[in-house]
């Protein structure tokens, strides 16, 4: 029996995953990870090695249907040299060794107010000591794999290593004359499993580098395993049979079952509850209020929800209580105030003199409309929580469980030390999971009642509730000669200031109408920095109008991207159009050095039988580079006869249009596992189809006035069109593939429906406003 102290856990986890320094540059006032006791070999927080050979890869992020999991088990099982049978995944609660610091060094501006210039690199001193001191734990921002890959291909390479000697030892070879295949270490026609060799392994020397493999990940042509493919994907089996457990499966013995009402974003408290009509619902146990919210406990959740709507709660709201009409006119307010109005908005990206030339030259302009995009998970908020002897315990899907933690903790006044998390899959987020506003209504139902508690929000609760993408308003003007070649181009967004909004919620605890009061007027670059333009263009100027809306705002899918893209890339194909430019060679000849898009524009006009998008052809094109992947789409889409619906060959026609064909060409660098890649943009694209459709919602009284899913105009499985993808193979290093997909699909069907109706929509969804 194995037996790894704490110490020596931290230290093997520090030397096997590189993070030495990191460690050593900072006093250690937090908590270690928790010591690994049993039949196991520790090799470093990532990986350990039970006594049956069964490797088992940690996984801190918050699995969410991206198969970030698979991807990280792959790395390890690649480096390591084991057999993919023997893979298991563990979930890993919050720790330091698992920080994400490239998350830190991106959101730098919003965690460093000393600092707010501050971009620095992902191993800058600071942005490694802020994240392992808060446990930066967070999962966004495409960086799974990208801030991951190293320390994972760094722990395996560790336990190759350490492997290797106690077989070489055992056999009286060489180090170096001995490698791993297949779960064993081999030496010639002499082999030993990794379980025999596990126990003695960890008393060897720690290589100081990590001997890494020169073959990287994803690279290894690995046969199938019997009808399953190479490195399938671990999660399946359980979601495919139903065994797969979410927050919401979770059992506790004498658990109860309690549903919620926390009125709008905006309501600070509750005012009033009329409790005598939930008495009679059978099966009631107890209401429960807190300052800003009232939960009814029940055997059943059903009874639960029902007892929790006779109460009729009040709230008391601060800030306006809008109506969609009322955001839209301010949003567009901001950018064109009006005779005698000076509109303010701050130049957060620039090139060359743009003001120059629009001062010298004659400008094409055209404005756009964006509605706010609800998150619309499948799964709606649900927390399991137990409290006993002054500890709570969390069964949640988080992004952030550190500031799951700490908000449970503050709820209860206990210390953060006494809450443990454990991380749980989402049935879909899409950056919803990074706020996590209920965990402390779970800790506080969990104490007042003495039992553990399972809080679930209803579907209308969880649109009540959520930090929808903000809607916009967009002005996109541009300098142009005869052959419609661009010599400036300016694109003013107006939108709160998100970002940091969403910062305030997540790293300071902010109420939502305190965090919308505390960054009103802000600067946000990440709020705009979606819609800087991928092209050669000598004068560019993008800025951001920050407007103050009353409506709490969060990230999604895309993120700035998401409009941002649909802005510029219509835009440019009305410039193309005006000057009877072919869109997709247009695109092209602007891209100057950009090689990896312009090679997927190349390469998309074949998959997509491109015909140039010629009056009444019905396909556009639409590109853009984001987090550091490349993609081009090119749809097929018309305007729908009959009143909509779903025609015969299963193409979409909802919303009023129909879409024959999605075809995109992709470059995410190197791909670490091929179907997990494809499974990522397909689910991308019809995101962004669902953006295009009508996944959007209004206002009225400071309610959204959609609070189910089947009031949202999303593509039903018989709408999805014909989706044809094709990655470019390249060695670059992997990019992030859950958001690529989503910004270039929605203009890309604008531009066919205006090649196809000569109608230009300049709104999303994009029939919001009728034909």
């Amino acid at each position: 029996m194995v037996q790894i102290t704490r110490r020596g856990l931290l230290i093997t986890a520090a030397a096997g995953t590189g993070l030495t320094v990191a460690w050593a540059l900072w006093p250690r006032a937090y908590d270690n990870p928790p010591a690994m006791r049993g039949k196991e070999a520790v090799f470093g927080a990532y990986l350990r090695i039970a006594a049956n050979g069964t490797v088992i890869v940690s996984n801190p992020h918050c699995e969410m249907g991206q198969g970030v999991g698979t991807v990280l088990a792959q790395i390890v099982a690649e480096e390591l040299g084991a057999d993919w049978r023997t893979i298991a995944l563990e979930p890993a609660p919050p720790a330091p060794v698992f920080a994400n610091t490239a998350l830190a060094s991106e959101w730098a501006p919003l965690l460093l107010p000393v600092a707010p210039a501050l971009q620095p690199d992902a191993n800058d001193i600071l942005v490694r000591r802020w994240a392992a001191m808060r446990e930066f734990v967070v999962t966004a921002g495409d960086t799974e794999v990208t801030a991951y890959e190293p320390g994972y291909r760094a722990a395996a390479a560790t336990a190759r290593s350490l492997l290797c000697q106690a077989a070489a030892e055992r056999w009286g070879a060489t180090v170096e004359e001995t490698d791993t295949r297949d779960g064993f270490v081999v030496w010639g026609n002499e082999k030993l499993r990794f379980a025999e060799l596990a126990a003695d392994a960890v008393g060897y020397p720690v290589p100081n580098p990590p001997p890494l493999r020169t073959t990287l990940p994803g690279n290894v042509r690995a046969e199938p395993i019997g009808d399953a493919p190479p490195f399938a994907r671990l999660d399946l089996p359980a979601k495919v049979d139903g065994s797969a457990t979410f927050a919401g499966d979770v059992r506790l013995h004498d658990m109860v079952y309690a549903a919620i009402r926390q009125g709008p974003v905006g309501a600070n408290a509750l005012v009033s509850v009329d409790r005598k009509p939930a008495d009679g619902v059978t099966g009631l146990i107890d209401i429960v209020q807190g300052k800003d919210w009232v939960a009814a406990a029940a055997t059943s959740w059903w009874a639960a929800d029902m007892a929790v709507n006779r109460l009729r709660p009040r709230f008391a709201h601060t800030g306006a209580r809008r109506s969609g009409d009322q955001i839209a006119e301010r949003l567009e307010q901001a950018i064109e105030p009006g005779p005698g109005k000076k509109a303010t908005g701050y130049r957060m990206i620039t090139r060359g003199d743009p003001d120059a030339e629009f001062a010298s030259g004659k400008g094409i302009a055209a404005r756009y409309a964006i509605a706010a995009a609800p998150h619309a998970t499948i799964e709606t908020g649900a927390v399991t929580a137990r409290f006993a002897d002054n500890h709570l315990e969390l069964w949640v899907a988080s992004q952030a469980p550190t500031a799951a933690r700490r908000r449970a903790a503050d709820a209860l006044g206990i210390a953060i030390a006494n809450v443990q998390v454990y991380p749980m899959p989402a049935g879909g987020s899409f950056d919803r999971r990074l706020d996590d506003d209920l965990v402390a209504p779970a800790a506080i139902l969990a104490r007042d009642l003495r039992r553990p508690v399972q809080l679930t929000r209803s579907r209308q609760e969880e649109a009540v509730r959520d930090f929808v993408r903000t809607p916009v308003a967009a002005r996109a003007a541009a300098v142009i000669d005869q052959q419609a070649n661009i010599s400036a181009l300016s694109v003013k967004i107006a939108c709160p200031a998100t970002a940091r909004e969403s910062a305030q919620r997540l790293f300071n605890d902010s109420h939502g109408m305190d965090a919308i009061a505390e960054t009103s007027g802000d600067a946000d670059l990440m709020a705009v920095s979606g819609a800087m333009v991928p092209y050669d263009i000598a004068n560019i100027a993008v800025d951001h109008y920050p407007v103050r809306i009353d409506i709490p705002t969060g990230r999604w899918r895309g993120n700035s991207a998401s409009y941002g893209v649909f802005v510029t890339e219509s835009f440019i194909d009305e410039l193309a159009g005006q000057a009877g430019r072919e869109p997709l060679s247009y695109r092209v000849q602007m891209l100057g050095q950009n090689i990896r898009l312009a090679n997927c524009l190349t390469r998309v006009a074949g998959l997509s039988e491109w015909d140039g998008g010629l009056d009444n052809s019905g396909q556009g094109v639409a590109c853009c580079s984001w987090n550091g992947a490349h993609i081009a789409v090119v749809a097929s889409a018309s305007r729908a006869s009959g009143g909509g619906g779903s025609g015969a060959d299963g193409a979409a026609a909802r919303g009023g249009f129909r879409v024959e064909r999605l075809s995109a060409v992709v470059d995410v660098g190197r791909i670490i596992n091929h179907d997990i890649a494809l499974q990522q943009i397909e689910g991308g694209m019809i995101f962004g189809l669902a953006m295009a459709m009508g996944c959007a919602t209004g206002w009225t009284d400071g309610y959204p006035d959609v609070r189910n899913l089947r009031d949202l105009s999303l593509p039903q499985l018989a709408d999805i069109p014909e989706i044809r993808v094709d990655f470019i193979e390249s060695q670059e290093p992997p990019a992030g593939l859950g958001e690529i997909g989503v910004p270039a699909v929605a203009p890309a069907i604008a531009n066919a429906l205006a090649s196809a109706t000569g109608l230009r929509l300049r709104q999303l969804p994009l029939l919001s406003g009728g034909l």
